[in-house]
């Protein structure tokens, strides 16, 4: 596998790097970041947390703006972000060019529906072949966890209520808790999945959760001045769901905080040491 190191940059002793490398299963040039805490580096293997941004991100999002590192390195768990969509020439994006579907928003789903089906197949690659690359060119082991924000967090805990064997714990900044009721999502699903409700559910965190039968333990950060709340991200519908089949979900209205960085720089750290307990026990 051709994999490129483009960066290398020194950070609480451990490294933040970031490659690339030819997706077999996005049929394109793809970018990930990880960090190696300083246990890594000094020959032990380390569990992986999972990373997946919002709309219009990058790999770089999170590296660069969570206040992540210190913590990761304190605690010894690598973080690896990838991208939050294939990109280049021959992959397809919104005709009008509008941020919520195409390139930056690939909802961490497989699409079915031309032209999106050849390349934006992000949940194949978050739960296959990123963990396969990753776990044969580092130091780390295969326990995993997984985390994100907004489009990011919907990614997170579909891909963990879909995979409980694969993932210790899941966590979420202001996810998209229930995108079949509401603009971004089915705008997305729409567009990816095609017209049939029914083949949305699989996507939807809180139709997941409403009838889950194995549990990874959650937690759910939400902002209460957070601009999305109302009309985009629904957390009370993954709550709901979480109340149905009595599941380990915590969930916590934050007053005042909105979407943005400063949101989850605030909390990161709860949420490294929430994973921490399942990782490192």
């Amino acid at each position: 596998m051709n994999v490129e190191n483009l960066s290398s940059n020194k950070s609480y002793e451990g490294w933040q790097k970031q490659y690339s490398h030819q997706s077999s299963t996005l049929n394109c040039n793809m970018r990930f970041a990880i960090f190696l805490p300083p246990q890594a580096t000094a020959g032990k293997k380390v569990p992986v947390l999972y990373w997946l941004s919002g709309l219009t991100c990058t790999d770089e999002n999170f590296m660069q703006k969570a206040g992540a590192l210190r913590m990761a390195a304190e605690l010894g768990i690598a973080i690896v972000a990838p991208d939050t969509s294939p990109r280049g020439e021959a992959v397809p994006d919104d005709a009008q060019g509008e941020y919520d579907l195409g390139l930056g928003a690939g909802f961490y789903l497989n699409a079915t529906e031309m032209p999106w089906s050849r390349h934006y197949r992000m949940y194949d690659y978050v739960v296959n072949e990123l963990p396969e690359l990753v776990e044969s060119m580092f130091p780390v082991t295969d326990q995993r966890a997984i985390a994100g924000h907004s489009m990011g967090g919907h990614g997170a805990l579909v891909i963990a209520l879909r995979n409980p064997e694969r993932y210790a714990s899941v966590s979420a900044f202001s996810p998209i808790s229930n995108p079949m009721n509401c603009p971004w999502g089915q705008k997305a699903f729409t567009a990816y999945l095609g017209k049939d409700v029914e083949t949305w559910r699989q996507y939807d965190a809180s139709e997941l959760m409403r009838h889950a039968q194995q549990f990874v333990p959650a937690k759910v950060d939400q902002g209460k001045a957070d601009g999305f709340l109302p009309e985009q991200l629904k957390p009370e519908a993954l709550l709901e769901a979480a109340k149905v089949k009595d599941y380990p979900l915590e969930l916590k209205m934050h007053e005042g905080y909105d979407h943005s960085y400063y949101f989850i720089s605030s909390f990161i750290e709860e949420h490294l040491r929430f994973h921490a307990q399942f990782l490192c026990p």
